[in-house]
């Protein structure tokens, strides 16, 4: 999302919907590992303060402003902030959407999109390259995911219902 499909590049500013889901965590410390801005969202103060933690620049509320416009935003929350985004983003930038946890937005506001020249990218998994690629970073950087919480297989369940509550600060793990 970030540097395949979004082409993130150091110095660039990113935005980061939804801090706390692990697509999210995962994007605030890779992207802050590579050099860029990271800016982040969420309805929870606590949340936001993770997010510094992490190695955000910045965190705000869905909605609030940004101090400037971002080059890429990275978009897994769907219809609570799809607005935001759209609005966040700079004339040229580009959203990477992998996900619409709180559904479908209403409206694209297109013209907003073909005015701004945004592109819209959707992203699902990566190549083997990729993985190759992250792993070596990984292991450069020596950032890992953040893990919330494991839970055995046999109460898989509990992980979910853990998810759907939106519970959860990183990954949940199911452990074999």
């Amino acid at each position: 999302m970030l540097f395949g499909t979004g082409g993130a590049q150091p110095g660039q500013r990113v935005l980061v919907q939804g801090a706390g889901g692990g697509v999210a965590t995962a994007a605030i410390r890779l992207a802050s590992a590579a050099g860029l801005e990271v800016w982040a969202t969420s309805r929870d103060e606590g949340r936001r303060a993770r997010a510094l933690d992490l190695g955000a620049a910045g965190a705000v509320a869905p909605g609030e402003r940004l101090p400037a416009r971002a080059d890429l935003v990275i978009e897994t929350v769907g219809a609570a902030t799809w607005s935001h985004s759209v609005r966040s983003v700079r004339p040229g930038g580009t959203i990477v959407v992998a996900g619409a946890t709180t559904g479908d937005p209403a409206a694209m506001e297109v013209q907003r999109l073909f005015f701004l020249e945004i592109a819209v990218r959707g992203a699902t998994m990566g190549s083997r390259q990729d993985l190759e690629q992250l792993l070596a970073f990984l292991a450069r950087t020596g950032v890992r995911p953040v893990v919330d919480s494991t839970v055995p297989l046999a109460r898989v369940g509990d992980g979910l219902a853990r998810l759907a509550r939106g519970d959860q600060f990183g990954k949940v793990v199911a452990e074999v």
